[in-house]
């Protein structure tokens, strides 16, 4: 098991204030060290900050793209892997409509979108608007790649690790830790003869492992505490980890082959579904200091097993809808037609926010369209946290009727 990352959260202030950055790098180089001196791989360090809207005002949203080239280069200075510069709000709709020039503008910020929270309900036109930054973002990159760096977000809430999801609140800083742990569940049910004995070994695995992370990151806020500072800013605090079982490209690292050995013959065939509430339940039913969504990750494009289903057709958007309502996080790295529209894709996004709502937990979509590719048309990324797939089919049409509106409309859970 591995660190995907471990992420530092703050206010850093408009105009962005150096020296909460420069704390930010220390306390995050120092975390590097200790996770590994205690045997865990680290992948990155990652710094969110408040939602962008509230560190810019209203007034000052056409800053945006500065601001995040700013932070692009101070991060590098500070020796941080990324950035996320939060969601754009609807209490804002103006806030939608600068992102895309953001991420233009850089390499390594990423960016949300709310379209529900269990506050307003579901905001019609903020799904509509987080479709219409997705088809934007599409063709800034040939490979539809920078969509990469923005999610639209339902009922999640501030303080989860995993980008592009993450942002923060409050005046204290804090930190929290993202694992990649494909690979428990794939040991776990690879030798397993039944559920409950996959799953006893799965859920021993996560308590280990949580344990062994919660007493790093403990020893981190006690030392970071007892230093003598010249500021009045306060240590952060420990949020938790996310178990995510977040996969990585290989067969052996992959969520999908955790399903098939379970006893699923193809990930996307019946059976599914049962796996994929096999696996969340064993991440709830261990005792860890849980943050963020704490679920389970289906990323099409992250895990080599998931796409080749893909690639073969077995696995579909609407399967991993269905597997939404069991598991973790919603719609993740699914390469779509470039000439999907933001009409079509709206339905979508509200599917993944009814959802949310109505089951009451985090969903995020990230959806890339891929330009000048048609459904079926193979994937052509060439980065190492990607496998290939083909294109995703993406059936729906434009709505109409109340559901084409621009209304709020509450959706209470169950």
């Amino acid at each position: 098991m591995k660190i995907r990352s471990i992420t530092y959260f703050c206010n850093p202030r408009f105009p962005l204030d150096q020296a909460v950055l420069h704390r930010a790098g220390v306390f995050l180089r120092n975390a590097r060290a200790a996770f590994e001196a205690a045997g865990y791989e680290v992948q990155t360090t990652r710094l969110a900050t408040i939602p962008f809207p509230a560190l810019l005002g209203e007034s000052r949203l056409d800053a945006l793209p500065d601001t995040a080239r700013e932070l692009d280069l101070l991060i590098k200075q500070i020796e941080v892997g990324h950035a996320s510069l939060g969601p754009a709000s609807p209490r804002m709709p103006r806030s939608y409509e600068v992102i895309p020039e953001a991420i233009a503008a850089t390499q390594n910020v990423f960016f949300g979108g709310v379209m529900a929270d269990n506050r307003r309900g579901i905001d019609l036109a903020a799904v509509q608007k987080c479709a219409q930054v997705i088809v934007r973002c599409a063709p800034i990159d040939p490979n539809g790649f920078a969509n990469l760096r923005f999610a639209a977000l339902a009922n999640v809430p501030a303080g989860s690790p995993f980008f592009p999801a993450a942002y923060h609140e409050g005046a204290q800083p804090a930190f929290a830790i993202a694992t990649e742990a494909a690979g428990l569940a794939v040991e776990a049910f690879t030798a397993a003869t039944t559920v409950d004995k996959g799953r006893s070994a799965l859920v021993n695995s996560i308590e280990k492992h949580g344990q062994a992370l919660a007493r790093v990151a403990q020893g981190l806020t006690r030392r970071a505490a007892s230093k003598p500072s010249t500021t009045k800013s306060p240590s952060p605090r420990f949020l938790g980890i996310d178990f995510s079982l977040a996969p990585f490209p290989s067969e052996a690292l992959s969520i999908g082959t955790a399903f098939e050995r379970l006893g699923v013959a193809r990930v996307g065939l019946h059976g599914s579904l049962a796996a994929a509430a096999i696996l969340t339940e064993a991440i709830e039913r261990a005792r860890f200091r849980g943050t963020g969504f704490s679920g389970l990750f289906l990323p099409v494009l992250e895990d080599e097993t998931l796409a080749q289903r893909a690639a073969e057709g077995t696995l579909t958007v609407k399967d991993l809808l269905l597997y939404s309502a069991v598991c973790g996080t919603g719609l993740d790295t699914v390469p779509l037609p470039g000439e999907a529209t933001a009409e079509q894709i709206t339905p979508v996004l509200l599917d993944v926010a009814a959802l949310a709502l109505r089951l009451d937990k985090p969903l995020t979509a990230r959806l890339m369209p891929i330009p000048n590719k048609k459904t079926g048309d193979p994937t052509g990324f060439d980065f190492a946290f990607f496998a290939n797939s083909r294109v995703m089919a993406l059936d729906s049409e434009a709505l109409q009727g109340p559901l084409g509106s621009r209304e709020s409309f509450s959706l209470h859970p169950r």
